[in-house]
């Protein structure tokens, strides 16, 4: 993928100047910060930050990745008033935690610095903090989609496997799905903490407690990946219903065993991509597409691999 875009974006400069088209306004110390809620520890933001850095190379601008450690929203709120304290050209962030997160980045939009919400929150909330535009995945409406499916293949209980629920806007996922099977959400949802093993032990705990349990959902690779080793080890992996939000090398090799009936694709390459091309484009030319941009839900299921196999972890 990286290379067609590099193609597209030499191609293009081609046709540029063989038209003689004027030159592209000046970028010349032009920069823009991206602010994540995740952890250090949550391999899904790779894919994230090569976006980033793609889309920089090739707008000639300067990006910046900032986020929290331990995923603590509360420092966030603070990167994100650091960040606004830099004068960049855009700010770039999610907005895990409305309540938390409001304060730091209306105070950017006072600034006169232009914002663009991305993957946490709704365009509704975006649009109330005064960003821009919100690029993502709403993420109620993708657990309902995703809980509507599982009710067609004759699922009626299910764990989710929370890995984050410190992030609010997460949890809008097992809502939506639980939602989506017409059932209480209940004591359904877990909250697994971050560690490999305790995850894999957690989830092996609930479902020897609750044997009637019909299928698991779990919200990324970070508890994705031990939930699938929870499963190999007590012997449900294959049997049990299982469905993901998001896409990893192991949660890929899932899809492809037979593990994981499908994984939910939000294509975070395009949440931090086009950011940058949108606010490139605004700063220089003062010009700004009128909508917002759902990047997901898209299924991934074993009979459409093809390139998500290929690039998983990588652009996809």
């Amino acid at each position: 993928m990286k290379k067609l875009l590099c193609a597209v974006a030499t191609a293009a400069a081609f046709v540029g100047a063989s038209v003689s088209i004027a030159p592209t306004a000046s970028a010349e110390g032009e920069r823009f910060i991206l602010v994540s809620h995740a952890p250090d520890s949550d391999s899904w933001w790779n894919t994230i930050k090569n976006a980033m850095t793609l889309a920089g190379e090739q707008m000639g601008a300067e990006v910046e990745y900032r986020n929290p450690p331990t995923g603590d929203i509360g420092d966030m709120a603070r990167i994100i008033s650091q960040a606004a304290a830099s004068n960049p050209d855009g700010i770039i962030t999610t907005l895990a935690d409305p309540d938390v997160l409001k304060g730091p980045i209306e105070d950017a939009v006072a600034k006169g610095i232009p914002v663009i919400i991305i993957n946490s929150g709704t365009p509704e909330q975006a649009a109330e903090v005064g960003a821009l535009m919100y690029i993502g995945q709403p993420e109620y409406d993708a657990g309902l989609a995703a809980g509507q499916r599982a009710k067609r293949d004759g699922v009626g209980s299910f764990l989710c496997v929370n890995h984050v629920v410190s992030n609010p806007v997460v949890g809008e996922r097992c809502r939506g799905f639980a939602d989506g099977l017409g059932v209480d959400l209940g004591k359904s949802m877990i909250d697994s903490g971050q560690d490999p093993a305790e995850i894999k032990n957690k989830v092996k705990a609930y479902l020897s407690a609750n044997p009637t349990t019909e299928a698991v959902l779990t919200l990324g690779p970070t508890s994705a990946d031990p939930t699938i080793e929870a499963l190999k080890e007590n012997g449900m992996a294959g049997s049990i219903y299982f469905g993901t939000f998001d896409l990893g090398t192991e949660i890929v090799k899932g899809i492809k065993d037979g593990t994981i009936n499908w994984g939910i694709d939000q294509q975070p390459f395009l949440q931090a991509y086009m950011p940058i091309i949108v606010l490139a484009n605004y700063h220089r030319y003062g010009v700004l597409q009128g909508n917002n941009i759902n990047s997901g839900p898209g299924f991934v299921t074993k009979d459409a691999l093809g390139k998500v196999e290929k690039f998983a972890g990588e652009y996809r």
